[in-house]
């Protein structure tokens, strides 16, 4: 079943080099396109993740970052006592 957006139909002409425009409001965006059959294409408006950052939206680095941003908001950033910090982490002034 398809979705009811409300709008008629467009007819779009498809240029000599078999491209069609389908509106400055969806320019730079990534789109999915879909042959079902011999001239009918779906068009879907999609979000593509590199497969190097995938991790980052998998559990449980998604809870992880979560909590991250969380902490984050309810505490300030703040440079004092940077060297005890770097010694902490291993990064060493010295």
């Amino acid at each position: 079943m398809m979705a009811v957006t409300g709008q008629m139909p467009m007819v779009k002409v498809v240029g000599a080099n078999g491209q069609i425009s389908l509106g400055k409001q969806y320019a730079g965006r990534q789109v999915l396109v879909e042959e079902r059959e011999p001239g009918v294409w779906i068009v879907r408006t999609a979000m593509v993740i590199p497969d190097n950052e995938r991790w980052l939206h998998e559990s449980p680095a998604v809870t992880d970052l979560q909590a991250a941003m969380t902490w984050s908001l309810n505490h300030a950033a703040s440079d004092t006592d940077i060297d005890a910090t770097l010694t902490r982490l291993g990064h060493d002034q010295s």
